[in-house]
């Protein structure tokens, strides 16, 4: 650890702080498994975590408790007599997907030093100056000064550790909503590329977990995997970092097919853009609406292509009245 250009603010007991204080998200180890470096790694969590998470939803497909009628957003039997794919041909397009994936991954991502691979002492060394004259400017000189040499450990440590992270996570988050918004919504707009691409995922009108990927080969690379690699690439993501992206946009895709409005779904409470907003576009009515995933609704909200149960009732309303005063 050089220490030679730390700011003047950083006295041995602050410089002490730094070198023994880390959140309890962060390991030493240089490989979070042993026999897998963190960069394959990275590869099959997102794998790893659709299987399971579909699964669990599987699972409670065929179930048969009653109980989860009512958190059912359709009928059991609609998925057999309105789907227009079967699930061997999912499943098969899905692990397809997966292997593109994956070795566009391979191609791709790149190994960076891990765990106790870095200096994080002089990388928040570094952070030091522009923070310091950030603080002042807010702060004034001496108010600013006289905060830096009593709390600057704590702000570089809660600089370091927490603020850029999260920073460069909700970067990633934007990047890929924005990726999938504006081409999800191309591939309804444009009448060849729906045809001979985006239908193959309409072929499920009434979506399930392990159906959350089945795409056509082409628009799983480019919606997908290429909208993935942008956001770890442009948000500047460590490899930990970008695994934990990967995990939970997957996570999140799977949960928006799942077919269950559930309270309990963490998933489901973060945001507005859930299983049951994502259900609208996968209807007749709503094909034209909802395009935003995985994450936020900003897109749809700000350019007007946001749908509501509450739309559909006022249209379908609306579409009675036409249809009285007709008679």
């Amino acid at each position: 650890m050089n220490t030679t250009a730390a700011p003047s603010f950083l006295d041995a007991s602050q410089l002490r702080y730094l070198a023994t204080h880390t959140p309890f998200y962060y390991t030493p180890r240089t490989a979070l498994v042993s026999w897998l470096p963190d960069h394959l790694f990275a590869l099959a969590v997102p794998i790893i975590g659709y299987w399971v998470l579909s699964l669990f939803f599987h699972l409670l497909d065929i179930s048969g408790w009653k109980w989860l009628d009512k958190y059912r957003i359709h009928e059991s039997e609609e998925v057999k007599s309105r789907n227009l794919v079967s699930r061997l041909d999912v499943l098969q397009a899905v692990i397809f997907q997966h292997i593109v994936q994956t070795a566009i991954g391979l191609w791709w991502i790149e190994e960076k030093p891990v765990g106790a691979e870095v200096d994080h002492v002089a990388n928040m060394v570094r952070l030091a100056g522009p923070m310091a004259w950030l603080v002042r400017l807010v702060c004034g000189e001496e108010f600013g000064s006289q905060l830096l040499s009593t709390k600057g450990a704590e702000g570089l440590y809660t600089l370091y550790w927490w603020a850029i992270p999260t920073a460069k996570f909700l970067m990633g988050m934007i990047i890929i909503d924005t990726w999938q918004y504006f081409l999800h919504r191309a591939m309804h707009m444009n009448t060849f590329l729906y045809k001979k691409l985006h239908s193959w995922h309409h072929r499920l009108y009434v979506p399930y977990a392990f159906g959350a990927l089945y795409n056509h080969p082409l628009e799983g690379l480019l919606l997908d995997t290429v909208g993935a690699g942008l956001a770890e690439w442009i948000s500047q993501l460590s490899t930990r970092e970008a695994m934990l992206l990967f995990l939970v946009s997957t996570l999140k895709t799977v949960d928006d097919h799942c077919g269950y409005r559930l309270p309990w779904d963490p998933l489901q409470l973060v945001s507005s853009n859930n299983a049951d907003y994502h259900d609208i576009h996968h209807q007749v009515i709503g094909i034209k609406s909802n395009f935003s995933q995985p994450f936020f609704i900003h897109w749809d909200a700000i350019l007007g292509t946001r749908m509501t149960r509450k739309d559909i009732e006022l249209r379908r309303q609306q579409q009675k009245e036409k249809q009285l005063k007709a008679e």
